[in-house]
């Protein structure tokens, strides 16, 4: 049996960390009905395995179906702003009040207590206001953000998720629900908790750019190879590797400088260099593929893609896997959940509700709850 089977999610429409907390549910067996607004189109590719209905929460008749919902779901992802809950009458004391059992995951950018807790911001900002960004990028240049990557997804959603499982770990105990409230900048923050804790250290003392692992090491770094735009990941941290590392190179002994003499370190890269341009990167892999010099080449997705790379599940629980990620291609094409999809059949098996008799659906697309002889 997948581990999160007959674990019922709701999960409020919104942007990257919430729908991908959702999609970690989901593909460890959670159900996840995702609650659209209406005449607002989802661009959401985080949709595997979800179901969806549309939902007016500003209209008493479509706003009850959810609260309906929310009295035997396990969890709801809110992914708004701090407030707008409390706006709609949503509150956690409100739900909670209905449904004791229910883990409500708030899942915002900045802190909620924070001078920053009333401002828009996007992944860039969540990572600037925790310090992170200043670490990132090349010695004497400008930080620089890695995508959506860090703040939305690893200290955004996958934080998130790790609540949500340690509140089902609580309720197993207590039997009762709690708030989960979760941010970028803490989740951030906390994913550099060692660079954080190491920066008066040999590893992390110098400026971005300058440290053994943020690209100052040479022996720690990428290398474009003949073939350009190809490139070669070097990790040769241990002296063995190191010396695998130079054997593959084909230097011999005595024609480097000292590794551990840093001020020889713009020296050796600069070997490296020119080394790794005398061959594309098929021949460096023929070269390293087996070793233990700790080199491999930069793949990309496209490659990845082409050459049948199946995505998994971010963890192999041995008793109780996941399903196999094969819902989207492998992990290669997201979204095409529009508004609808499933969802009718979702409130059948979560409520045993039909539609024309206990809703009906707006000219919108919003469900509307049917008061005559209605379950709900």
């Amino acid at each position: 049996m997948v581990p999160l089977k007959g674990i019922k999610v709701i999960e409020l429409a919104g942007l990257a960390p919430g729908p991908f907390a959702g999609l970690l549910l989901s593909d460890y067996g959670a159900s996840v009905l995702r609650i659209d607004r209406p005449n607002t189109p989802s661009n959401d590719q985080l949709t595997r395995n979800k179901t969806c209905i549309t939902l007016d929460l500003h209209d008493k008749p479509s706003l009850s179906i959810l609260l309906r919902l929310l009295t035997t779901t396990d969890i709801l992802i809110d992914p708004f702003r701090p407030g707008v809950l409390e706006r709609l009458n949503l509150s956690p004391e409100v739900l909670l009040k209905h449904n004791p059992r229910l883990i409500i995951a708030r899942m915002t950018g900045f802190r909620r207590d924070g001078k920053y807790k009333d401002m828009a911001g996007h992944d860039i900002n969540y990572l600037a206001v925790s310090g992170v960004l200043s670490m990132l990028g090349r010695s004497g240049d400008k930080p620089y953000a890695p995508g959506n990557i860090l703040g939305d997804f690893a200290g955004g959603g996958a934080v998130c998720f790790q609540g949500i499982l340690l509140a089902l770990i609580s309720r197993s105990h207590t039997g009762r629900g709690q708030v989960v409230e979760a941010n970028m900048v803490d989740g951030s923050a906390y994913l550099a908790t060692f660079p954080r804790l190491a920066r008066n250290t040999l590893a992390w003392a110098g400026p971005r750019g300058e440290n053994l692992l943020d690209g100052g090491c040479p022996y720690y770094d990428t290398y474009e190879t003949k073939d350009a735009g190809r490139y070669f990941a070097v990790g040769a941290l241990e002296p063995r590797f190191y010396a695998a590392l130079v054997r593959g190179l084909g230097f011999g002994s005595g024609e480097l400088p000292d590794r551990e003499d840093r001020g020889q370190w713009p020296v050796l890269r600069e070997m490296f260099t020119n080394r790794f341009r005398e061959k594309t990167r098929v021949q460096w892999e023929a070269v390293f593929d087996g070793s233990d010099a700790c080199a491999t080449p930069v793949l990309d997705q496209s490659e990845l893609q082409d050459g049948g790379y199946q995505q998994r599940p971010m963890v192999h629980l041995v008793s109780t896997p996941a399903p196999p990620i094969l819902a989207d291609r492998g992990g290669w094409s997201g979204g095409g959940l529009v508004p609808g999809d499933g969802g009718v059949d979702t409130l059948r098996e979560w409520v045993g509700w039909e539609l024309g008799k206990d809703f009906q659906v707006r000219t919108d697309g919003a469900l509307v709850a049917v008061n005559r002889n209605s379950k709900i």
